[in-house]
């Protein structure tokens, strides 16, 4: 089930722009956070950023979540 549904996701990459904008988008903020975690030290202002990335990406996989859920749905 696992490849069944990275094809699943792999195919709304390629024909769903929202879907497609999304993935870039979460891709981008899972960049900066890896970019911030490899820091030994974080300032305070690079905390709360790192805080709101987390909540960024994780709107995002939410909403890649729901189209996901709504395309199995009908493709049933």
């Amino acid at each position: 089930m696992e490849t069944d549904l990275q094809e699943v996701k792999n195919r709304l990459m390629a024909t769903n722009e929202e879907f497609s904008r999304l993935a870039k988008e979460h891709s981008q903020y899972a960049q900066q956070l890896e970019e911030l975690s490899s820091q030994s030290h974080l300032t305070e202002s690079e905390q709360l950023e790192e805080v709101k990335l987390k909540k960024r990406k994780l709107f995002l996989k939410d909403q890649m979540e729901k189209i996901l859920q709504q395309h199995l749905k009908t493709a049933v």
